[in-house]
């Protein structure tokens, strides 16, 4: 025997537990925010505003924009790790100029006191 159609009153709503993070409370209701979207956009009841958000997630403009994003944050995070490398290479480079001073005998007179 074939099941009826469900009820749009007798949906029954499932309650996630609470978050524990802010991070993951943001996520959560961002999930329900869409969620209500889709619900509005299959209803016939949803606002232009809503239409409008999720035709522009669907254009190649979008897309070539979010990967603008990505290589962005790429570049941004390849100088940050070049200007670290750079820094302890600063440093080496600055104990071995002092170990040969040291060891050809124009090093720090203080580190022959002792």
């Amino acid at each position: 025997m074939a099941r009826p159609d469900p009820n749009p009153d007798d949906i029954v709503i499932h309650k996630r537990p609470p978050a524990t993070t802010p991070q993951a409370r943001e996520n959560q209701l961002i999930s329900l925010a869409v969620d209500l979207a889709e619900e509005q956009i299959r209803s016939g009841k949803a606002s232009s505003q809503v239409i409008t958000h999720f035709l522009k997630l669907g254009t190649i403009r979008e897309a070539l924009e979010k990967e603008k994003l990505i290589s962005e944050n790429q570049l941004a995070k390849a100088k940050v790790e070049q200007m670290q490398a750079s820094a302890k290479n600063e440093e080496i480079y600055k104990q071995a100029l002092d170990a040969m001073r040291q060891y050809s005998g124009n090093g720090d007179p203080d580190d022959y006191n002792g």
